[in-house]
């Protein structure tokens, strides 16, 4: 990987998890700083990762690619701490959701690159999927390192920032509407009769064999899921029972609505 000079600003779940896959895809432990205010927390992460961490936010401008992995509400904040400190040509990895690269420019010299990113928490197990749109001072090459920075915990993807609300919405919080439907499935087979053990392991396969199919298959779901429908059979039952509930017109109503929320974040 790239040997820049690379800082991660918020060690949360996501930016632990950055870094690890980081790590893990050959960057150097002394390229990487991370800026953590409890002392505590700062001395689990040099311990378990051997990088250099730090409590002024300030510090981490010194590094050519700075990740911001922070809550939309404490983004104005970090940047009016970052701000003054950044020199042009740096570039700043915006994950915050809902916030766009317009806001953290607007807060940054003129002449830093920013790119926003909008990743998931499966790159907890290194199968992440992340969005990255560019700002107005962006290049192909800084696009090209926020890819190398995101593709160690998954996949990446280049879209318009118009486009990033709707990100939010499907892929951004993507994997809660999945845990919503396998933890409804479990409660279904305990409901007919299984133990909770089995009704979870057969769901949880189920899944992840249908999204290997997919993945591997390239087939549109509508085929896959043809393949399994029998004609006056219990797939074909179960169907009609979800379209006359009318789950289709109720996910399309939801993630309308994780995506108002995106836009209102970045209001």
């Amino acid at each position: 990987m790239s040997e820049k000079r690379t800082a991660v600003i918020g060690a949360g779940v996501m930016g632990e998890t950055l870094l690890s896959g980081l790590i893990r895809a050959g960057r150097s432990a002394d390229r990487l700083v991370v800026v953590e205010k409890r002392p505590e927390r700062a001395a689990e992460l040099a311990e378990k990762y051997g990088v250099s961490v730090v409590d002024e936010v300030r510090a981490a401008a010194e590094a050519d690619t700075v990740l911001l992995v922070v809550k939309p509400q404490d983004m104005a904040d970090v940047l009016a701490e970052l701000g003054p400190a950044l020199a042009p040509g740096k570039l700043l990895v915006s994950l915050a959701a809902g916030i766009t690269t317009g806001f953290v420019e607007s807060r940054v010299p003129d002449g830093v690159a920013v790119v926003r990113v909008m990743p998931n928490t499966p790159a907890l197990v290194d199968e992440g999927m992340a969005a990255i749109s560019p700002g107005t001072h962006c290049d192909d090459s800084h696009l090209a390192e926020a890819e190398e920075l995101m593709a160690s915990v998954g996949r990446v993807v280049r879209v318009p920032e118009k486009q990033q609300d709707a990100v939010t919405a499907i892929s951004g919080s993507g994997p809660a509407y999945v845990f919503f439907v396998v933890e409804s499935m479990i409660e279904a087979g305990v409901h007919l009769g299984l133990p909770r053990t089995v009704a979870q392991e057969l769901v949880v396969q189920t899944l992840v064999g249908s999204a290997a199919m997919l993945r591997e298959t390239g087939e549109h779901p509508a085929v896959l899921r043809e393949q399994v429908t029998s004609p006056g059979g219990t797939t074909a039952a179960a169907l009609r029972e979800l379209e006359v509930h009318r789950v289709r017109a109720a996910f399309l109503a939801a993630l309308e609505a994780a995506r108002d929320r995106s836009h209102e974040l970045g209001s």
